[in-house]
């Protein structure tokens, strides 16, 4: 079957269609992804191997200007353009986002069957509007069908995670041996792992380096991941911290190393940050950005807190102090944490890339 990935702009969208991707090829489908040039896709869908077709997107702009009056047109001519695009297809996946919008509308024009895949508890604008003639909605989170229409053909998958980062449940004790050369941590501390997605959270790092400055813990180590462009100045905040070991990285491609080490996550809440702590099975508090879209971050981190594998402060009411207790909190109770750990294996769906490829190759042969 020739099936056509359509999504990207943000790596929660790439890393999921690369996860559908593998599994599709390893069935002997033949996979090929639409995208943006500007996207992460731009780099990450090659990189995996992937053949990788430009097409025209613009997000939407929902205050008036005249970017957003050209943003209707450039749809109309990038769907004309995607028509021998989605042609050559026999079924065509949106993976949501603005940069799915055109690919989709082709496809149903050209009446391809379309399966979309909504990674967040809330579903986003794309996903809502063509949710009803697609033939499935697949869904990360249970809690995203009451945002969809009623007569939307949705199943329960998961969110696709990278193979790496599925090793971990099986190869935990190497990978963290590995990473404790790697991160030069010490195997007898308890290690917090900090991050807010590929370019950081300034206001969590701000708060855990008020935290570090004050937080009296031997015992304690943290590997912060700042965010490329905030790794200079966090380092900075920290020259005069307390007794915890801290490791500043801007930006980490071995992300199965931090959750292996990681006795604690903190983090954002986007959809493939839950899907990684859940399936790795670590205990999370858990930040969610607050402009996401539809608050989705804030409903994905409720979804996990709901399960017992996760705690979860808003954004306002983060800085050092809140973080020191939090942390002091987590760190207090050995039997909770195993708790958590385990109640996010169980939420966690391991097979989302095989139980999605399974729903795109069901609706490309009905």
């Amino acid at each position: 079957m020739r099936v056509l990935v359509a999504g990207g702009g943000t790596a929660g969208h790439v890393f999921p269609a690369i996860a559908l991707a593998h599994e599709l090829a390893s069935a002997g489908h033949e996979v090929r992804f639409a995208g943006t040039s500007a996207g992460q896709e731009g780099r990450l869908v090659r990189e995996a191997g992937f053949e990788l077709a430009i097409v025209e997107a613009r997000p939407l702009v929902r205050a008036f200007s005249l970017r957003a009056l050209a943003a209707p047109l450039a749809a109309v001519r990038s769907v004309k353009a995607c028509r021998p695009l989605v042609g050559a297809a026999e079924i065509v996946v949106g993976m949501g986002g603005y940069v799915s919008v055109p690919v989709v509308l082709a496809a149903l024009r050209s009446r391809r069957p379309v399966v979309l895949h909504e990674q967040n508890a809330v579903p986003g604008l794309a996903n809502r509007t063509f949710a009803r003639p697609a033939r499935a909605v697949a869904l990360a989170f249970a809690e995203a069908r009451r945002g969809l229409p009623r007569r939307a053909r949705t199943v329960l998958t998961g969110n696709p995670v990278r193979a790496d980062i599925l090793a971990v449940a099986a190869d935990r004790e190497r990978l963290a041996k590995e990473a404790r050369t790697e991160f030069d941590l010490d195997e007898g501390k308890r290690t917090v792992v900090v991050f807010g997605g590929s370019q950081g959270a300034l206001h969590v790092n701000r708060a855990i380096a008020e935290t570090m400055r004050t937080l009296d813990r031997s015992d304690l180590q943290v590997l912060l991941l700042t965010g490329p462009a905030h790794v200079e100045t966090v380092r900075a905040s920290l020259s005069s911290s307390g007794s915890v070991t801290i490791r500043v990285l801007g930006f980490l491609e071995r992300m199965e190393l931090a959750y292996a080490v990681a006795d604690v996550v903190i983090a954002r809440a986007g959809a493939t940050t839950v899907a990684e702590i859940a399936v790795c099975g670590v205990p999370s508090l858990l930040i969610p950005y607050p402009y996401a879209t539809g608050r989705h971050q804030e409903a994905n981190a409720r979804a996990l807190q709901r399960a017992g594998a996760a705690t979860m402060l808003l954004d306002d009411e983060v800085d050092g102090g809140v973080l020191t207790d939090r942390i002091a909190w987590l760190l207090a109770d050995d039997d909770r944490l195993r708790s958590m750990g385990d109640h996010a294996r169980a939420w966690a769906r391991p097979d989302a890339a095989s139980s999605l490829a399974r729903t795109v190759i069901e609706a490309g042969g009905s």
